[in-house]
């Protein structure tokens, strides 16, 4: 008996024979078939059936059936006391489809049940995930049995995307393809297929039909791809972008002068491709694709010096991509850090002017779990501008200070004395105790040295005297005094070197 040139987890191939064994025919299908032909490690595994979803329940003895597509996971067990891979845990077996009219552009009205092969095969997306791979034989024989109707193995080779039957058709069933395409073609460096081309230009309005959350898992992955720059552009040329985030657009033909290259579109999508290039955290590539979004409606020329100024706009982007993710339905904690990340991407970096204690503040501004994020963001921030350099002199000291300044308080929680420290002084909580505790920080994040709990109690004593009015004057206008101290004399110190 001559093995499978294919090496199959024992989990897949044990589904498949249990479904052979039974008389039925198994095939895997869809994306595994199409990694196993090009040599990657399939994420997922599908099998396809002529076997009925409850015929395919009575083999397995775990199982869940809860989806009206006829999809049955088989929950895979441990053996030996060993731990089974995620991506194994649940094969799905559908069995072979037959699908009726897409009156929504998004899934089919009714699923019915197919003794034939062909059938499924024939309702698939593209030629490359229609692709049946049998393993094993009715009689237990390995047999790498292919089923390929629509050639998708030569487009495999040629590297192309293109769509099983008429483009058109498609795509009307289900609108998310076409943006699908540009997601394989992306992931898979291919290229599409002038028809496909054509028909998804035709048929970018019907994203407008997809719900947020299928558009940005899609576009996530566009973004983590190999080539993420790539397949924006892709997007955009395809009339998709403008779906998805229209408010990239606004920054083609954004010129920028000075030490930028580049426009602000352009610009944006090369700091998203290094931090792609550097492997960086997903939301440090949000924000690197987001750093200037609010560069287009603050971009205002300065006839003086013939050079465009953008003031403010990391303050208006921080809003703009937080209005985009909450959009596209991000996650509540990817929206908060990138919104930070972008908020904070223009921090002042000149190591001769700025002191330990402005280092403090940007910590706390950031939170000392994204400061790290922050400076990663603006190393792809330089590379896209066309600097050949990822951390200049200027950095690597800034990073020098950071690390300093990380050992002392930037925060309320890291004061020497709490709310119930204070309550030991006979302050009672509430507004005032509030008051106090920032007060309290502003000293600290001026001068390290005062975090000590006796000078702290002596100083919570003398403003719990004040008049409440006084003491809220101080507890809320300092921090902001001298935040605005701070950012005037950034402000002198950007225009003294021309850094807008």
């Amino acid at each position: 008996m001559t093995k499978s040139h294919f090496i199959i987890p024992k989990e897949v191939s044990k589904v498949t024979e249990a479904l052979e064994t039974a008389g039925f025919e198994a095939y895997l299908i869809g994306g595994c078939v199409r990694d196993l032909f090009i040599g990657k490690n399939p994420k997922d595994w599908d099998v396809t059936t002529n076997a009925k979803p409850e015929e395919i329940v009575s083999l397995f003895p775990d199982t869940f059936y809860e989806n009206n597509f006829g999809t049955v996971g088989v929950v895979a067990k441990e053996e030996d006391g060993g731990e089974v891979d995620p991506s194994l845990k649940v094969i799905e077996v559908t069995p072979y489809r037959l699908e009726s009219e897409y009156s929504d552009g998004r899934r089919p009205d009714k699923v019915h049940f197919s003794d034939k092969l062909e059938d499924d095969l024939k309702r698939r997306d593209f030629t490359i995930n229609a692709i049946a791979l049998r393993i094993k034989d009715a009689k237990g024989n390995y047999s790498d049995e292919v089923v390929d109707l629509f050639e998708g193995k030569k487009d495999l080779q040629k590297g192309i995307i293109r769509t099983v039957g008429v483009p058109h058709e498609r795509f009307i069933e289900d609108g998310l393809r076409i943006l699908r395409a540009v997601r394989l073609a992306t992931e898979l460096e291919f290229t599409i297929e002038p028809e496909t081309e054509k028909a998804i230009v035709a048929h970018a309005h019907l994203l407008k039909n997809i719900s947020a959350e299928r558009i940005r898992d899609e576009f996530s992955k566009i973004i983590s791809s190999p080539r993420p720059m790539w397949g924006i552009e892709l997007c955009r040329k395809l009339q998709l972008l403008s779906h998805i985030i229209p408010e990239l657009e606004e920054g083609i033909g954004a010129t920028q002068r000075g030490e930028h290259i580049y426009d602000v579109y352009e610009h944006s999508l090369r700091t998203l491709e290094h931090a792609n290039k550097k492997n960086y955290s997903f939301d440090i590539k949000l924000a690197a694709l987001l750093h200037d979004i609010g560069k287009p409606p603050t971009r205002r020329l300065d006839k003086v010096k013939n050079i465009y100024t953008f003031y403010g706009h990391d303050v208006v982007g921080a809003r703009i991509a937080k209005k985009i993710l909450e959009r596209l339905k991000f996650p509540g904690k990817t929206i908060e850090t990138v919104e930070k990340l972008v908020r904070w991407h223009m921090f002042f970096s000149d190591t001769e002017q700025i002191t330990l204690s402005a280092v403090r503040r940007m910590i706390r501004n950031v939170g000392p779990e994204h400061i790290w994020d922050l400076m990663n963001v603006r190393i792809c921030d330089r590379i896209g501008t066309g600097r050949p350099k990822e951390s200049p002199y200027r950095l690597r000291k800034y990073r020098a200070m950071l690390e300093e300044a990380m050992r002392d308080p930037v925060s309320v929680s890291q004061l020497k004395i709490d709310g119930g420290g204070l309550k030991k002084l006979g302050i009672e909580p509430g507004p005032a105790m509030g008051f106090i505790l920032h007060a309290l920080l502003e000293e600290v994040l001026d001068d390290p040295s005062k975090n000590n709990e006796k000078h702290l109690e002596e100083k919570a004593v003398e403003l719990s005297k004040l008049p409440f009015a006084e003491l809220k004057k101080i507890g809320v206008d300092a921090k902001q005094k001298k935040d605005n101290v701070d950012e005037e004399e950034v402000k002198k110190l950007r225009e003294k070197h021309n850094v807008k």
